[in-house]
């Protein structure tokens, strides 16, 4: 398991538990079907390029289209917080928008995300907003585009990146760290929900874990 042999079901259970000490995992429950705006066709790729690469980690599906949404995966750059005001019918996708602008333009972040959950609890959808400031600009495209789709790929813990990034570099490149990585794959075995907010659910994705392969 490389360095996934520390990781802990305790490691494990601090990454879908809330700041509000409630616990909830989530995965994908239908294929995702991404769309990108406001970047060029090279970040395009790059952007593509991270939803491939995490979806086959994870062994989900992507899609063309969604039945429901068309896209159930959209990622919006952009400079400033008013203009996701101006994207046509934005605001009936996401509940309660012009107080969120306001929101987060008074806090100057430069990135928020919101799921959207089926009648089972398993993730529809999902709106990715990075504003790029001058500390996103500094990021390179493919660090900042694996490191959005892995903390889409499941509904992690509000805390569970606050002091250490997903990424890690693997020489000059790149990558997943080797535990988070485990814990997309673990939370995509089709043996387990695709919710729970029971914290004991870690202790199954730790013997997932412990299942997996030693060179995956």
């Amino acid at each position: 398991m490389t360095q996934t042999d520390s990781t802990t079901p305790e490691d494990i259970a601090a990454l879908f538990t809330r700041s509000d000490g409630s616990f909830f995992c989530a995965r994908w429950g239908r294929p995702i079907a991404p769309i990108v705006f406001g970047v060029e066709d090279a970040s395009l790729r790059v952007v593509k390029g991270a939803f491939e690469a995490v979806c086959a980690l994870a062994g989900h599906d992507m899609a063309e289209t969604d039945f429901e949404l068309g896209s159930n995966f959209m990622v919006f750059f952009f400079r400033n917080w008013s203009e996701l005001s101006d994207v046509p019918n934005l605001d009936r996708l996401i509940d309660g928008l012009g107080e969120l602008v306001e929101r987060l333009s008074a806090a100057e972040a430069n990135q928020y995300r919101v799921f959207r959950f089926d009648e089972s609890g398993a993730i529809r959808a999902c709106f990715v907003f990075l504003r790029m400031d001058a500390a996103l600009s500094d990021v390179p495209a493919e660090e900042l585009a694996l490191g959005q789709v892995a903390q889409s790929m499941l509904c992690w813990s509000d805390t569970a990146f606050s002091e250490r990034s997903p990424l890690a570099r693997a020489g000059a490149t790149t990558v997943l760290r080797p535990d988070i990585a485990g814990v997309i794959r673990a939370a995509y075995d089709p043996v387990l929900p695709a919710v729970s907010q029971d914290p004991s659910h870690a202790l199954r994705l730790f013997a997932r874990l412990g299942a997996q392969a030693p060179d995956a």
